[in-house]
């Protein structure tokens, strides 16, 4: 899916004008640009001293046909202003798909932004290579890559450059998407985006706060659409903002006439007939159910057996970067990409009488429910059907995942559940509660008059909390490692302390709770001075003094609604220390806090009771969307926090 980001509206010599036809931009130029009146554009520097470029034009020409052939123009003119802007402009970058599209750089060159001489029309360097396969995370593509280094770009030059891709056979005919974010993060002085389309075919347009309207001429069996404007002002960005609901920044997507049912059928007949096991599979499925008493037993050992025990190697080569490999290629090889294993999962499944389905997906939870495509779409999971209804989802590429959580990439997101009969099934991953996102660490032990302490140091975790503890602990430990982690946990508690007798858990058993459990001794907790201690507490607190204050000195009235999950996140956390305190001695105790709102809870309890000296912090972050109008309340609740601002305690011995 190209996101080819950045359209904003265009004037160009005047009023844009509305084509009959696309303007066909070759090497020789664009006939419907005049180039000098762009570069005339530039800026004075002095006037834009927080952006680091200008961009003078930016230029999109779409032409589609109704199977989804066709070709897109992109050109960019920008003016660099920076040290920063200049490293960046002077490397390209562009890729494309070698098997399905053709790629041609129209031009690229370098000019003086203030008389307008070409400095460079060629690159210095021009290299093109297949994509690189990264050794750790391998992904094998089709991309190509053409990469080139350009001289003389330094602050006042403008880069130009035009670049044309052609789509010579879609993934699934018919079927485009071309989604553009109206505004860039810097001033763009012109733009335009052109959408050529044969008379009598209707696009999807799908069209987000725009404040102009689209010139749409119908001529010669074509119909175009020009989105144009000029001068769009630049919207900064904002803390904590809501940028799905502000109805600020402005952008457009277009696509082809797909529906999702045709994306569940064409799937469904890619992965047709890649369900078979070989004996060789079918023993080792015995082997490996060997100890299930249960469905549950037995569905939590088929899923650990494929998301562990096959490596993760993503394939998106040809049509195999579509349709699955069979169970006996992800067998023999030992790896598989996320299609591979989910039909593997689900072949192995279908043999113990158990239905499975693959459920098409977006990773990062971009798939627009209003623009069906293929390209919405970048991975797959299984979904088994739960005897009471709905689904349990199984990302069989996420190997610390356990069975029946669902990832927070794609919580709430849309999903597409292909049935065997080519039915699709539109499904919404569920959200959990972002209280079974929690974090709980304790301490409990003995401080001694010098300050010393010893006692335990543990550590809970439960849902998405749970894995950097799991993948911390995912691999074999030695006994170098486990003296090592045991030293540095112990000096990240108490400064001097030293660990023993270490209690860890295996990360990859699914079943086991991430736990981690260490002694400690002699760490330096309190500083003693005649009979006082000063203890120094080893969690955070609620102060926040540098968020109130970037939010306080934005400038101008706030623009953007409040992202509430921005502020604490869907997670609980929860710190506490059981001090046994030395005997006659008596905590100096702070005042208890305790701020709720609409944007989360902090609380901080000090308590003594006998010689314990109890501290406990929780903070709880939810999930919505407030008004802008409601930073008041925001601020309000941070300073509420912020009045627990304690990093140590006063431990005094009593009179008497």
């Amino acid at each position: 899916m190209r996101f080819l980001a950045t359209l904003l509206g265009l004037s160009l010599a005047g009023a844009a004008p509305a084509f009959a036809q696309a303007p066909v931009i070759t090497e020789q130029g664009d006939p419907s640009v005049r180039t000098d009146t762009i570069y005339k554009l530039a800026v004075d520097p002095a006037d834009y001293p927080e952006d680091e470029y200008v961009v003078l034009l930016d230029d999109g020409v779409l032409r589609r046909e109704a199977d989804g052939t066709g070709t897109f123009t992109y050109r960019m003119v920008a003016q660099v202003l920076t040290p920063e802007a200049a490293e960046q402009f002077g490397e390209q970058s562009f890729g494309w798909d070698m098997k399905r599209e053709r790629f041609r750089l129209n031009w690229i060159r370098v000019i003086d932004a203030k008389t307008g001489r070409v400095i460079s029309d060629k690159p210095v360097h021009d290299q093109e290579s297949r994509a690189e396969v990264e050794f750790d995370a391998p992904v094998y593509t089709d991309q190509q890559t053409r990469r080139m280094s350009l001289g003389g770009v330094v602050p006042g030059t403008i880069v130009d450059y035009s670049i044309t891709t052609e789509t010579l056979e879609p993934v699934l005919p018919g079927d485009f998407t071309q989604s553009w974010s109206v505004h860039m993060g810097v001033p763009v002085r012109r733009s335009r985006l052109v959408v050529d389309v044969p008379d009598g075919y209707q696009p999807r347009i799908i069209e987000n706060n725009l404040n102009f309207r689209p010139r749409v001429v119908a001529r010669n069996g074509r119909r175009v659409y020009t989105w144009a404007a000029a001068d769009v002002v630049n919207v900064k960005p904002e803390m904590f903002a809501a940028t799905d609901s502000n109805k600020v920044y402005m952008n457009i997507a277009v696509g082809g006439r797909t529906e999702w049912a045709d994306i569940a059928r064409w799937y469904a007949g890619l992965s047709a007939g890649r369900y078979t096991l070989t004996p060789e599979i079918e023993a080792k499925l015995a082997e490996v159910l060997k100890d299930a008493r249960t469905r549950d037993d037995s569905l939590r050992a088929v899923h650990r057996w494929v998301a562990q025990d096959f490596r993760y190697v993503s394939l998106s080569l040809g049509i195999g970067g579509y349709q699955p490999r069979t169970p006996a290629e992800v067998f023999q090889t030992q790896y598989g990409d996320c299609k591979d294993k989910a039909t593997f999962f689900i072949a192995v499944l279908k043999r113990m009488g158990i239905d499975a389905y693959p459920v098409l997906l977006n990773s990062y939870g971009a798939a627009d429910e209003a623009l069906p495509s293929v390209h919405q779409f970048n991975h797959m999971i299984a979904a088994v059907p739960n005897p009471g209804g709905g689904y349990t989802y199984l990302d069989l590429t996420a190997e610390l995942i356990p069975y029946g959580e669902v990832s927070p990439g794609y919580q709430g997101d849309l999903g597409l559940v292909v049935h065997p009969d080519g039915r699709g099934e539109e499904i919404r991953f569920p959200r959990v509660e972002p209280s079974a996102n929690r974090m709980e660490t304790s301490i409990a032990g003995e401080l001694a008059e010098d300050g010393t302490f010893k006692g335990t140091y543990t550590t809970r975790a439960a849902g998405a909390a749970q894995y950097s503890l799991r993948s911390a602990f995912s691999s074999r430990i030695t006994p170098r490692d486990r003296e090592n982690i045991t030293r540095t946990m112990a000096q990240n508690v108490f400064e001097g302390a030293k660990g023993d007798s270490l209690e860890v858990f295996d990360g990859k058993d699914l079943r086991a709770e991430p736990r981690t459990r260490l002694w400690l001794s002699g760490g330096r907790a309190a500083r003693a001075s005649g009979g006082t201690l000063i203890l120094t507490l080893p969690f955070p607190n609620g102060q926040s003094s540098e968020v109130i204050t970037g939010l306080e000195s934005a400038e101008g009235p706030r623009r953007f609604d409040i992202d509430v999950a921005e502020v604490i996140g869907p997670v609980e956390m929860v710190w506490e220390a059981r001090l046994t305190l030395p005997e006659g001695f008596r905590a100096r105790l702070p005042e208890s806090v305790d701020a709720s709102s609409a944007f989360g809870r902090y609380s901080a309890e000090y308590a003594q009771e006998g010689r314990e000296l109890r501290v406990t912090r929780r903070m709880a972050g939810t999930r919505g969307t407030q008004p802008k109008e409601r930073l008041p309340d925001l601020l309000k609740f941070l300073r509420d926090a912020s009045r627990d601002d304690v990093q140590f305690i006063i431990i005094e011995r009593a009179a008497g």
